[in-house]
């Protein structure tokens, strides 16, 4: 019993502290950072998803069949326009075209034939010693040597066309890609998979693609597409590791027809490549300025989110009063862009939201509490004592 009395008296004098420690902090008044609400025009950078192709992205076809004789380039090697990249067997080419030719002399040498046989039969027919039959026959088969000694032109022609197509040259300056078939493969203008790939990588065009509403709101904003690509600031490149690339790009074209199953029109961007840095097939993410007008802007840090709604604390008659606003998220990741719930001269709490309660008193920390009068500074000590 005398265990109980003690442990009783203890617990008694520790309530009776602890009041006495909270009564003081009660009377004293809360200072927090107070924010005047206003408008300003912002600068928000939007990210969308794009795709990295070189200015021209070439498939090298072989354009006649035949093995690789020899392959004259390497993956990722830097090519010059016309210059060799892979040489297909000129074996049975070379001896097509040689039957060619020959074909042609012969065709050339019966057109002689049939002219002189023509000649002559015109001086007999002047003389009356042929007839008028024999004449046309001459005729007919000089017409018909000539024919041929053209048939056989045009085939040489297209046997030296195949010879040539053996060396199958690049049709630009970029970049190799991969070399899919080597020495010895079987390659034809059949083949699915071709030769190897070009890039042009002197210049990037990086595709994205933005929704309908969102091109909708430029074209009214500067009035038509091709005002929208005239007055469109310049964009930036965020790259697949995180980084932003050091070359501003600017966008040249925007399609004119909308993909009906994303709902969605695709953009293309140019971005320089002196350094070689981007590479055709890569990934990254276009950031485009959007300026928003008169627009209210308030740091996160004054916020909290009570069931995916963002709350604020008004500052109304010295007390916080919450208010539910709707937001716009910007990249940055410390500021909101509020669309409704605040309006210019609202004051808000912009600090330590996180711990205060519905009515707690506000004293803006840029304001100071009038000192108190002698006879209140009088009272203060007699008013301690009765607590």
């Amino acid at each position: 019993m005398k265990k109980n009395s003690i442990r009783a008296a203890a617990l008694a004098c520790c309530f009776f502290m602890l009041g006495c420690r909270q009564a003081p902090m009660q009377s004293q008044s809360s200072e927090y950072d107070v924010l005047t609400v206003a408008t300003t025009d912002r600068t928000i950078p939007v990210d969308y998803s794009a795709t990295i192709r070189g200015r021209q992205d070439i498939a090298i076809y072989a354009q006649v069949s035949g093995k690789i004789a020899q392959v004259c380039i390497n993956e990722g090697q830097r090519v010059r326009s016309g210059q060799t990249l892979f040489i297909i067997d000129q074996v049975p080419y070379k001896a097509a075209l040689q039957t060619a030719e020959a074909n042609v002399a012969a065709a050339k040498a019966s057109v002689a034939t049939a002219q002189l046989t023509y000649d002559s039969k015109k001086e007999l027919f002047a003389r009356k010693v042929v007839s008028q039959f024999d004449l046309s026959t001459a005729e007919n088969n000089l017409l018909t040597a000539k024919a041929q000694f053209a048939q056989a032109e045009a085939q040489r022609v297209n046997a030296a066309n195949n010879l040539s197509y053996t060396v199958v040259t690049s049709p630009s300056d970029g970049i190799v890609g991969t070399l899919p078939y080597k020495v010895g493969a079987l390659v034809g203008p059949s083949t699915p998979q071709p030769l190897t790939t070009v890039s042009d990588n002197s210049e990037m065009y990086v595709y994205f693609s933005m929704t309908e509403n969102q091109l909708l709101n430029l074209t009214r904003e500067y009035g038509s597409i091709d005002n929208t690509l005239k007055n469109m600031p310049d964009v930036q490149l965020r790259l697949n590791d995180g980084s932003v690339y050091d070359e501003a790009g600017r966008i040249e074209a925007i399609s004119g027809v909308i993909d009906t199953s994303t709902g969605s029109v695709q953009l293309r961007a140019a971005f320089p490549n002196p350094n070689g840095l981007l590479h055709s097939g890569g990934a990254g993410n276009i950031i485009l300025p959007y300026v928003r007008k008169q627009c209210v802007v308030i740091p996160q840090a004054a916020t909290f989110e009570l069931q995916d709604t963002v709350y604020v604390y008004k500052v109304v008659d010295g007390k916080a009063t919450s208010a539910a606003i709707a937001v716009d998220r910007i990249s940055n990741g410390r500021e909101y862009i509020v669309n409704s719930g605040l309006v210019p001269g609202d004051v808000i709490v912009a600090e330590g939201v996180g711990l205060m309660r519905e009515g707690t008193p506000v004293q803006p920390k840029a304001q100071k509490a009038a000192a108190p009068s002698a006879d209140q500074a009088a009272a203060q000590p007699e008013t301690a004592k009765e607590e």
